[in-house]
């Protein structure tokens, strides 16, 4: 699975720090991790079960910043089956 722009863009907005978001996108059930900053750095999306339990793919964001705070990289890596 690839990750398409529209999904790139609710993964580029700041949400709480350090929580773990559950939203719908389309037909699939996401769940995000956000770092101390609210950025989504692990994601979870698929279907969720009765639980909450999402079966699907996970992705996980690697980000390289400057000193200055500025991104340099943002990449999202498929980490496989959950």
């Amino acid at each position: 699975m690839k990750l398409g722009t529209p999904l790139l863009k609710i993964l580029a907005r700041n949400y709480a720090p350090d929580e773990m978001i559950h939203q719908h996108f389309g037909r699939y059930d996401l769940a995000f991790k956000t770092d101390d900053q609210g950025r989504p750095i692990l994601l979870y999306i698929g279907q969720a079960d009765e639980h909450g339990i999402i079966k699907g793919e996970q992705f996980s964001r690697r980000l390289q910043i400057d000193k200055e705070g500025k991104v340099i990289k943002d990449h999202w890596d498929n980490k496989g089956k959950v």
